[in-house]
């Protein structure tokens, strides 16, 4: 996961302490999916149990004053126990928020995991679609903990920082 989202170039934006926190979905949508069946028609000619190896990964980056794109995209890969490909998937699904009221010490962190909290059913009905057209069973994405993972970034963030101090 991206450590570190870019800010725009907008002034920097100011929190009322009256007034409570607002995300919002401006948009969403699917920026890239890609699909492969190398060993196709021989692949469904085995029963063989494949290994799937699953790598996620968030990306957020400013587009204007209060206004996010951030990008979840996955890629899996299922092998044979010999290692030839059944199969690989790639996805890119993003969507546009508008963040307002939060603290910028809190920015980060609602991106990285209340976006892509709210990106992954999404996410993962695509996956689901895209590998039962290739005439395997859906891969239905086990729930990510965004929020575990950010805090071990931050963890691994913090200890580089203190080795280098």
């Amino acid at each position: 996961m991206s450590d570190t989202p870019a800010t725009p170039n907008a002034n920097p934006q100011v929190v009322d302490p009256n007034a409570a926190p607002s995300l919002t979905v401006l948009a969403q949508y699917l920026k890239d999916l890609s699909f492969e069946n190398p060993r196709a028609p021989a692949v469904y000619q085995s029963n063989s149990t494949p290994k799937i190896d699953v790598n996620v990964d968030v990306q957020g980056r400013g587009l204007n004053e209060n206004q996010y794109e951030i990008e979840l995209s996955v890629a899996a890969r299922a092998n044979r126990e010999n290692g030839d490909a059944m199969f690989v998937v790639e996805a890119t699904y993003a969507g546009v928020f508008e963040i307002i009221n939060v603290p910028k010490d809190q920015l980060e962190m609602v991106m990285m995991v209340e976006c892509p909290r709210l990106l992954f059913p999404f996410m993962r009905q695509i996956v689901a679609d895209a590998t039962r057209n290739g005439n395997f069973p859906p891969l239905m994405l086990e729930p990510i903990d965004f929020m575990g993972i950010y805090i071990a970034n931050a963890q691994r963030g913090e200890g580089a920082q203190a080795g280098q101090a």
